[in-house]
């Protein structure tokens, strides 16, 4: 009896846990599941979960395969042909993710070395002739199914192609018999005969305007033939995908199993010492110019060598990387900009004048956008490090454990410095805000208790501010997290925006389902980055506050 009260306690508390760290990280909708699975009011339960989870569920499977792929798909085309599906889209996603765990396996064999580099080597060949045999069945199965389509093609094109020379003839034979009637006319008219002449114009006008109609007829007709000729097989399209995939693994095997063997680091720098060490060798039984000359190799050799001990794989930037980049960056310049907002706001709630002051400012530099921002700061950052890759600031960041591996360069400062100059706003007009908003008791007690500025600051003005304070930083985070895309897409700075462009600039078939990817992959760590801002946000608050919301 005593364990059945005891666990119905602790079920209690993880239920009341559960439900407070719903409501602290803001997914409400989740409540109706925690009360459901406790029994606690069913009808009411799923009346709730119904109207936060399967509808919006419902709503989104409409849009995306109801709406997107039955209308949108169909009716808009661009010039390289229609829009992605959303199983394009989803492949293309799989095709992202996937180049960049080859990336990782890359950089993984390039740093391989002794048995176990033997023993990847040989289990690379192996998966090289099985994917050679895979490339060599898919391409048939191409070929195959391409005279097949052909086939149906021509099935498809022919009736239509009959109607098309059958309605070619007959409007030549009419266009002769119209041409055989007007020149008879014409050679029977009389000089003077004005009704003969109008009747011979009127013949002329009616046959260019049945020329016209039955060149459009022609035309009606051809367009059918045209779109049989270019509709693509479904068939084909995915045994073409299949050869596609085949040949990109095929692919990647080879540059893998070089990177095991004549490009691998291990392997090199075991030949250079091996190199050297027939070199020393040779040394001892030289002398004069051909001693130094021997001495010179050797020197030479290690000098190689000790570049490429510290030598890291230099494969491409995944869009996984890159998006850890735009995070890095976005919150570089919001940090930048809230250390300079929230004092400024500070001042700005405690001081009428400094706010005055403070006005034409904020008016004029508000509204200007970030594509305004971004030159002249990467103009600034530009002249600030002219030489980069031997600045000693640049250097010492490209040393530091977690940041060196992003490459920080002058377009990555800008960038942050523009997410700053666009996301400070709101924090510092939510800070002066809550500044102002204090409760006068508040400040009184400040005075009668002769507490100093600093005193007053740290227990009172900044403690009471902190809901509006934290509600403008969650503001400023979302835009500048907007701001960087079209920051890095300017600056050429690694990152999400840089991949979008290149995704535009590529043009191939699948660079437009990418972008669509990249835009839910935008969306997912803007609302991520939302959620931490509401649990700081609410951990912050007073219950009931206008900030909690």
């Amino acid at each position: 009896m005593l364990t059945l009260i005891s666990t119905i306690i602790i079920m209690k508390k993880i239920k009341y846990s559960l439900l407070k760290a719903i409501d602290i990280t803001g997914l409400t909708f989740l409540a109706p599941v925690v009360r459901l699975c406790y029994g606690e009011e069913p009808q009411v339960q799923f009346k709730k979960i119904g109207q936060w989870i399967i509808v919006p569920l419902i709503a989104v499977f409409i849009a995306l395969f109801v709406i997107y792929d039955g209308f949108i798909v169909d009716t808009f085309k661009t010039k390289s042909g229609k829009l992605p599906t959303s199983s394009k889209i989803y492949s293309s996603y799989k095709s992202i993710d996937q180049l960049h765990d080859d990336e990782i396996a890359k950089e993984k064999a390039y740093n391989l070395s002794g048995e176990e580099r033997v023993e990847e080597l040989k289990v690379v060949e192996e998966k090289i002739t099985s994917a050679e045999k895979s490339l060599e069945e898919a391409s048939k199965a191409v070929e195959d199914q391409t005279l097949v389509s052909k086939a149906e093609t021509a099935k498809d094109v022919a009736p239509i192609q009959a109607e098309y020379d059958e309605l070619k003839e007959s409007v030549k034979a009419a266009s002769a018999a119209r041409d055989v009637e007007m020149k008879l006319l014409a050679e029977s008219i009389t000089p003077g005969d004005e009704a003969a002449a109008q009747k011979l114009l009127g013949l002329v006008r009616a046959d260019d305007a049945q020329d016209t109609l039955d060149k459009e007829k022609r035309n009606l007709t051809k367009e059918k033939i045209n779109l049989i000729l270019t509709k693509k097989s479904p068939a084909l399209q995915k045994r073409k995908a299949e050869e596609t995939y085949f040949s990109e693994r095929l692919a990647f095997l080879k540059t893998y199993k070089t990177l095991l063997s004549t490009q691998n680091k291990s392997l090199i720098i075991d030949e250079k010492k091996e190199k050297i060490a027939t070199y020393e060798k040779e040394l001892a039984s030289l002398s004069g110019a051909d001693a130094l000359k021997k001495a010179k190799s050797i020197v030479n050799q290690e000098s190689v060598i000790s570049k490429k001990e510290e030598s890291e794989y230099a494969g491409s930037k995944t869009i996984w990387y890159q998006v850890k980049r735009s995070v890095l960056c976005v919150f570089t310049g919001f940090f930048l900009g809230s250390f300079l907002a929230i004092p400024i706001g500070i001042f700005c709630g405690l001081n009428k004048t400094f706010m005055a002051m403070m006005t034409p400012f904020i008016a004029i530099f508000k509204p200007v956008s970030p594509i305004v921002w971004l030159p002249i700061i990467l103009i600034l950052v530009m002249g600030a490090f002219p030489n980069p890759d031997k600045h000693p600031f640049m250097e010492f960041l490209g040393e530091l454990p977690l940041l060196g591996v992003y490459k920080i360069n002058p377009a990555f400062i800008a960038s942050a410095i523009t997410v700053a100059l666009c996301s400070l706003w709101a924090t510092m007009a939510n800070t002066a805000l809550g500044v102002a908003s204090i409760d006068k008791d508040h400040m009184n007690v400040a005075r009668v208790l002769k507490l100093g500025f600093f005193a007053r600051l740290t227990k009172i003005i900044i403690p009471s501010s902190l809901p509006l304070i934290f509600a403008g930083l969650r503001i400023s985070l979302g835009v500048g997290w907007m701001v960087l895309i079209a920051a890095e897409l300017l600056s050429s700075s690694e990152g999400i925006g840089k991949f979008v462009f290149d995704e535009f600039n590529n043009g191939s078939s699948d660079s437009l389902a990418k972008m669509v990817v990249v835009v839910f992959i935008v969306g997912i760590i803007g609302l991520i980055l939302d959620r931490i801002m509401v649990i700081f946000q609410r951990l912050v608050s007073f219950e009931g506050a206008p900030a909690t919301i």
